[in-house]
């Protein structure tokens, strides 16, 4: 492979071999605290997905050297995730059937799967799917899941055992549960969340989440507080991950295919939200395509070191951020703190309490919650709003699982409503012969004799029949008599579909019974070839073709006696490359 091809194939060693020595000391410091604060929440998140300690520790390592090399942000963290170690844990938990093995094992083979559906989907240049799933969607998405997540946490912090799986039941029974309290354990929760606010409060630079659970591991081996049943992390196996290929059976593979997706899905639009924010805020585009492929390699790689699904980390990367990282060597050094903790340093982590876990994992959960944001929605666009609500809803009631899936049909169907039922305009000319939608405001008016027309989404046939239907409806609505229709073919003219050819030649049909001329403007090339594929009829006595609708208008009969009367405009002299940019105001 050629040196330039390697760097385009590598965007994240491209900006490396960029570096510039002033970023050094910036790095440095960034690296260390996105270290400080991965570290508790890799812990912690392992404990979310079911497995152990050190597992979570493996899912940072190796996918952060990756996502160093082939992404295309100079921020984003990518590393485990609240919302994907829950999609995981609810899937996997049910297969596993109580075999620890097993649970590690399928854990690896959901996150081999997410990260080959990246790749996939890279593949084939679906970065586009960043804007599937509308913000509305996935702000009721990540509010359900953080939720799920809290309630599901409490067990851990109060010391009990929950009976059911969903979060309704789970909440019906608090009364229950909460009589079944293990004080000690609660103690300890207490003086985790307390060490915490403590830490924010006098030192907001210290990573105030390690601070708290190392507090908490400390008094755990200072005054054997195992002995009063306080559960806690136990052995963390140490040193590099013993690769072990997983075994499954093909029917438990199909069960997983499914919600890989998804979890691809939800992982890609959650990063590619943070990801554009920091861009955006740093002054610098990145590459959707390429982001959904290093997140693919990521989680492949995960899968490789025996850790579990990642994604982009938003609160690691405002960390970053905050700490004015300026390139991915805060990945780099934020990933080798962590592999070195993973291989020499695990010995401490025995003694973290599992209810010092929970009160990390609530804390983080509540920075997902935005209910405030949520409830404005209601204001600003109903329909977002109730759409936000449905997703929320649906994760709290039916589950993790089956609210994603929801949320992916949701942000299918909002597609298909926006493509099948799109707005469309009546066009005519301004004072000064420029072409703009007719509405209440006045600044044009339609040409006399003439029906200008643009449908703005493109055609096929889902839409075909709702497009003859509008543009009748509004054509019969005309006062003047018309005896020319021009439709702007631009916008909804994009690619051959013989439906739609078939339902312009039914239209042209019509309307010549009613001595009425048909007109398509634009594209002219394109056009013209897929009237001759269709064996469809242009030019006289056929459907007229334009290159624009400047000329499509200044070509017709109407027009020029409209003119010549004076009820016309005449229209303006436009640069050939402000042609399209006019028919489009």
């Amino acid at each position: 492979m050629k040196f330039p091809s390697l760097i385009s194939f590598m965007p994240g060693l491209a900006q490396l071999l960029q570096y510039e020595k002033q970023w050094l000391r910036d790095d440095v410091r960034a690296g260390l605290s996105v270290a400080a604060v991965a570290l508790p929440v890799a812990i912690a998140y392992a404990q979310l997905t079911g497995v152990n300690a050190a597992v979570g520790l493996y899912s940072c390592v190796l996918p952060m050297l990756i996502y160093a090399l082939f992404g295309t942000s100079k921020q984003l963290i990518v590393g485990p995730d609240a919302a994907t170690c829950a999609v995981i844990a609810a899937v996997v938990t049910p297969l596993a059937a109580g075999d620890s093995m097993k649970h590690w094992q399928l854990v690896m083979t959901m996150t081999a799967m997410t990260g080959f559906w990246c790749l996939i989907a890279s593949r084939f240049k679906l970065g586009v799917l960043a804007d599937f799933l509308s913000k509305p969607i996935l702000m009721g998405l990540l509010n359900g899941v953080a939720i799920t997540i809290i309630v599901g946490q409490f067990s851990k912090i109060f010391g009990f055992t929950f009976d059911e799986r969903y979060l309704i039941e789970r909440l019906s029974g608090a009364p229950s549960y909460l009589s079944r309290t293990h004080w000690p354990t609660l103690a300890m929760g207490i003086v985790t969340l307390a060490t915490y606010a403590l830490v924010k409060r006098f030192r907001p630079q210290w990573p105030a989440s390690m601070c708290a659970m190392a507090m908490a591991a400390f008094l755990v081996w200072v005054f054997n507080l195992t002995s009063f049943d306080i559960s806690v992390v136990g052995e963390v196996t140490s040193g590099l991950p013993s690769f072990q290929a997983p075994a499954f059976d093909l029917g438990i593979a199909r069960e997983l295919v499914v919600p890989a997706l998804n979890l691809a899905m939800v992982s890609f639009v959650s990063m590619m939200l943070t990801a554009r924010s920091f861009a955006a805020k740093n002054g610098y585009d990145i590459d959707a395509d390429k982001e959904f492929r290093a997140l693919g390699l990521a989680n492949i790689a995960s899968a490789i070191s025996q850790g579990f699904a990642v994604s982009g980390a938003d609160s690691r990367t405002a960390v970053n951020d905050a700490n004015g990282g300026k390139s991915q060597l805060v990945s780099i050094i934020a990933a080798v703190l962590i592999g070195v903790v993973a291989l020499f340093f695990t010995a401490p982590l025995k003694y973290i309490p599992s209810a010092a876990l929970g009160v990390v994992l609530v804390i983080a959960s509540i920075s997902l919650i935005d209910l405030k944001s949520l409830w404005n929605l209601r204001v600003l666009d109903k329909s977002a709003f109730l759409l936000a609500c449905i997703t929320l809803f649906s994760v709290l009631f039916i589950g993790v699982i089956p609210g994603i899936t929801l949320a992916v049909l949701l942000g299918l169907f909002q597609f298909l409503a926006t493509v099948m039922r799109p707005t469309d305009q009546v066009l005519g000319l301004d004072h000064k012969g420029v072409i703009r939608s007719v509405d209440d405001s006045g600044k044009a008016k339609s040409v006399p004799g003439v029906f200008m027309y643009r449908f703005n989404s493109p055609l096929t046939y889902f839409n075909a029949t709702y497009f003859k239907r509008r543009l009748l409806e509004k054509f019969i609505r005309e006062s003047e008599p018309v005896d020319c229709i021009i439709i702007d073919a631009v916008p909804c003219f994009t690619h051959l579909d013989l439906s739609v050819m078939a339902m312009l030649a039914d239209l042209h049909q019509l309307l010549k019974k009613r001595g009425v001329r048909l007109v398509l403007a634009g594209r002219k090339r394109q056009m013209l070839s897929w009237f001759e594929q269709a064996g469809m009829q242009t030019g006289e006595g056929g459907i007229l073709i334009r290159p624009d609708l400047y000329l499509a208008l200044k070509m017709n009969q109407s027009y020029k006696q409209a003119l010549a009367e004076g009820q016309a405009p005449v229209i303006q002299k436009v640069p050939d490359d402000s042609v399209l940019l006019h028919s489009h105001l």
